[in-house]
């Protein structure tokens, strides 16, 4: 037989309770989301208390030097020599119940586990409000089982309390009572003296065995994470980072008012994915058995472990978890995803796959310098890719550590850029667009990625809902909130239409193809009509153009709807998958959709941006109260920056600081003759096909009016006439900037690639 990885100790539930106080065994999870219902710490006490036994615990001996420093701030009066593998949760429980201490719950709200105890029939349960106003109760055993408890009095306390209580409605307790409350309680003190057999693991044993011991032992066949060990750790050496991912999590699951903080509609935290986050920017490392070891203080080389080499790389984690948990970091990188066409945790699969973005993010950010917007871009590009070839879904360990090593190396922007370049050139074959894709939406699945990369295809297509005007980008916000959506996922071909061809299984009737997004009035009256039927009642008042655009975003072939079921599937997954490829071209050239203010209320609050400006006026110049040929090219050049570009909104008559000054300054007789003027202008700048894509208006702002020049993207290149030269505007965030030579070329060459 080979030696015994460990060995057997005995350990009363006071003396358990007294080494976790002191910190001698390390108890993490005292902090961590507490699991167990109350009904099974009620179960746990009973047990006990009446003898019978409660399984083993599993400790591993942490080897370090005894009053070893330890980082951050730590209540404990020792470093941890032993540490809790298995037997946390109970550990948990006995603690917070012996010691009278809150636990955190899964909301990371805190409560206290109140057990009663009723002494005449020694039953236990879990406190309510009829259990706290029965005087034949102990409401909460802590109460009597703290260490400075005088345990005769309590017990004649209690006797003396009932005896008062049932005196009041005429009743006596008995002799025999008395007797049978006090052997009660004096069983119940007695369970500070319950015997525990503890499992003590050597230090010399690694932590992938000590997970192999875990699992063999363990009956319920549970596995233990890398990041378990990881945070056990963190407890032991550095408590307050600890305490700081367990904070950035709670918040994260509610929005703060007023102030900032880390709230977000793509995904609730949690501490060891943020640990992972920390450990892959931090040390280039996916796999957390790495990180655990240097962790420990040991060399990957020579196996030995220090205590100065453990403080080094704590230090390293500590400043990557800075980073990590950087409110600007955190919400600069979502709002990358969100430009990547993605609205919310509905449309995240793979929360692995967000959080390696992220690492990829502060990569980028922090350690290559790779500019924000490039960054912005090259990130959410980045996340709908690994999303659609579906990278890190399995083996998600293996893919990034590969991907890690590919960067550690890397000292430049340029590289980090063009490495993600090739990596998604070589996965976006036409092969996968034409075959791969297709096939892996042969699904019904409602959460697969690449049914979430067709929807932020979708948003960055500005598509609309089937048969409607509302936005799919729009009616997707998760800060709306009603008893119906704004739209549904509609049923195609209906269930019960499929149920007359003798197609009735959910695998064949929910196939991803077989849905489409409408507005629930439309999908409760379309209810189980044939596809030739509501089509055509829904499509009439629909122009050709409009309708085109519709068949083309909802991926419908010619016909549908007399096709027949499994010819409409082959077919619209062909159509899908292109306005997937369509979507993420759009993306790649660096189109990305923002949210654009709609009202001059909403462009007002946000002010002056990539998609409005304010002009004060038309002609002219307020500082001369003169006509000026300046001030009409400076509203011009605006607007061929939106037609160049993205479109956007000319407000004329409010300053840039948003006061709304009106239209009388520009002396027009009225708003007809400024109309006229503007297309004039246009017309004689710009060339008359500009006016297609400019819609001039007149509103109320603040007691004045003012005109409101809605701008859409041009299909082809704009120009702008200035005397005998002809100049090209593009829209860079708050300003229209001019392109000349190769930065024409090659943004032409991008923007209009037909």
């Amino acid at each position: 037989m080979s030696k015994p990885l460990f060995k057997e100790v005995s350990y009363s539930l006071s003396k358990l309770m007294d080494d976790i106080e002191m910190g001698n065994i390390g108890l993490p999870d005292i902090q961590r989301p507490f699991v167990w219902p109350n009904r099974k710490v009620r179960d746990l006490f009973d047990s006990m208390y009446r003898g019978y036994p409660i399984g083993y615990l599993l400790f591993w001996e942490n080897k370090v030097n005894k009053g070893v420093k330890q980082i951050g701030v730590n209540s404990h009066q020792k470093v941890p020599q032993l540490l809790i593998v298995d037997g946390q949760q109970r550990l948990t429980s006995l603690f917070a119940v012996m010691k009278n201490i809150k636990v955190i719950r899964d909301n990371y709200d805190s409560e206290s586990i109140e057990i009663a105890f009723h002494p005449l029939s020694e039953k236990f349960e879990v406190a309510d409000a009829s259990i706290r106003r029965n005087p034949e109760w102990i409401p909460n055993v802590s109460k009597v089982l703290l260490d400075e408890v005088n345990q005769y009095k309590a017990v004649t306390e209690f006797i003396a309390q009932l005896k008062t209580a049932k005196s009041k409605v005429e009743e006596v307790l008995t002799p025999e009572e008395e007797d049978k409350i006090s052997q009660s309680l004096q069983n119940l003190f007695g369970i500070k003296s319950f015997p525990f057999t503890v499992l003590e693991l050597s230090a010399d044993i690694d932590e992938e065995q000590v997970a192999e011991v875990f699992v063999r032992i363990n009956s319920k066949g549970k596995t233990l994470n890398q990041s378990d060990f990881i945070l056990t750790l963190m407890s032991v050496f550095w408590e307050d980072g600890r305490k700081e991912l367990e904070q950035f999590c709670r918040a994260a699951r509610n929005p703060q008012k007023g102030e900032a903080g880390p709230f977000n509609h793509f995904i609730d935290p949690d501490p060891d994915q943020l640990l992972r986050v920390s450990i892959g920017y931090g040390f280039r490392r996916a796999r957390l058995k790495y990180a655990y070891s240097l962790l420990r203080g040991k060399d990957l080389e020579s196996g030995d472990i220090s205590d100065e080499q453990r403080d080094r790389q704590f230090e390293k984690l500590k400043a990557a978890q800075s980073q990590v948990l950087n409110l600007q970091n955190w919400h600069d990188f979502l709002l990358a995803i969100q430009h990547a066409g993605y609205r919310s945790s509905k449309m995240v699969s793979s929360e692995t796959t967000l959080m390696y973005a992220y690492v990829f993010y502060l990569i980028g950010k922090l350690d290559l310098k790779v500019p924000d917007k490039e960054l912005s871009k090259a990130i959410g590009e980045w996340f709908f890719v690994t999303n659609l070839t579906l990278r890190y879904i399995s083996s998600a360990e293996t893919a990034m550590e590969r991907d890690l090593a590919d960067l550690r190396g890397m000292t430049t922007p340029e590289a980090f850029l063009s490495w993600m370049r090739k990596t998604i050139d070589s996965e976006l074959t036409d092969d996968f667009w034409r075959a791969t894709l297709p096939v892996r939406l042969e699904s019904s699945s409602a959460n697969t990625p690449v049914l979430h990369c067709y929807h932020a295809a979708l948003h960055i297509l500005d598509a609309k809902a089937l048969f409607s005007d509302i936005k799919v980008w729009d009616a997707l916000d998760p800060t709306t909130k009603a008893y119906k959506n704004k739209v549904e996922r509609h049923h195609l071909f209906p269930r019960n239409y499929l149920k007359g061809f003798g197609i009735t299984s959910v695998r064949e009737t929910n196939q991803i193809a077989n849905y489409a997004y409408v507005e629930w009035k439309e999908n409760l009256a379309i209810s189980d009509s044939a596809p030739s039927e509501y089509f055509e009642v829904f499509t009439n008042n629909i122009d050709s153009s409009a309708l085109e655009k519709m068949k083309y975003w909802h991926a419908l072939p010619d016909d549908w709807e007399s096709m027949t079921y499994d010819e409409f599937l082959g077919a619209r997954r062909k159509l899908i998958a292109q306005v997937t490829k369509d979507g993420f071209k759009k993306l790649a050239q660096g189109k990305i959709i923002i949210e654009k203010p709609q009202t001059i209320e909403q462009m007002i609050a946000v002010g002056e941006g990539s998609y409005t400006e304010f002009k004060s006026t038309l002609r002219v110049n307020l500082h001369t109260n003169e006509k000026d040929p300046k001030m009409e090219h400076a509203v011009l050049k605006t607007i061929n920056g939106f037609l160049n570009t993205d479109g956007g909104y000319l407000v004329i008559g409010v300053a840039d600081d948003g006061a709304a000054l009106g239209l009388d300054i520009d002396g027009f007789a009225n708003e007809d003759k400024m109309d006229l003027h503007l297309g004039n202008i246009v017309m004689s700048r710009m060339g008359p096909e500009t006016m297609l894509h400019i819609k001039p208006r007149f509103e109320d702002f603040k007691g004045s009016r003012i005109m409101l020049i809605d701008c859409k993207p041009s299909q082809v290149p704009v120009f702008l006439k200035n005397g005998s030269d002809e100049e090209f505007y593009i829209r860079a965030g708050g300003s229209s900037a001019k392109l000349i030579g190769r930065q024409l070329h090659d943004y032409i060459k991008q923007r209009f690639p037909n």
